[in-house]
């Protein structure tokens, strides 16, 4: 197989009639069951008011801190959600059928929420994203959390943010 270059005009050839029957014109199908979990309470309140919209397999969910925490096994101890009707979750229920987890963060608190959830994930092969929202170095310890499980870590200071990730996640 020889190799060749890519030119400049390749661009404007993959424009033309006759490059066009090679195209994809179907949009990507079906929607994949996403869990969003807001690590403390400023990302609580983003969570809530996105949770409002329309979205089709996504599921939104506090981390509120209790004392102690549940263990499952030796490996995953399990956690408390809340959803945003108020119900209570177990984080290895949500966790079946799940194709991608998204983290929101605007502090430190939820950072050892970010781990346990992360390492959960991992041992699940679910596909994990954070997002970092505000400015400063609030959020240091959850950024350093997340880092070894999130293959999506953004910062930003964008609320609507957070909108376009799971949109392009196709929650």
């Amino acid at each position: 197989m020889v190799m060749r270059p890519t030119l400049l005009n390749s661009c404007a050839r993959a424009a033309t009639a006759a490059e066009a029957r090679f195209r994809v014109d179907v949009p990507i199908g079906g929607q994949r069951a996403t869990r969003v979990v807001a690590l403390d309470d400023g990302a609580s309140a983003v969570v809530r008011q996105v949770a409002q919209q329309k979205w089709g397999g996504a599921r939104f969910y506090t981390y509120e801190p209790r004392p102690r925490s549940v263990a499952v096994d030796a490996e995953l101890a399990d956690i408390v959600l809340r959803s945003t009707d108020g119900s209570e979750a177990r984080l290895s229920e949500e966790l079946d059928g799940a194709d991608a987890m998204v983290m929101i963060a605007t502090a430190d608190d939820g950072a050892e929420a970010a781990s346990a959830i992360g390492n959960a994930c991992t041992l699940r092969s679910i596909m994990t994203a954070g997002l970092i929202l505000g400015e400063g170095r609030a959020a240091g310890a959850a950024v350093s959390a997340l880092r070894p499980h999130a293959r999506v870590l953004m910062r930003s200071k964008d609320e609507h943010d957070v909108t376009d990730v799971l949109k392009a996640l196709r929650a």
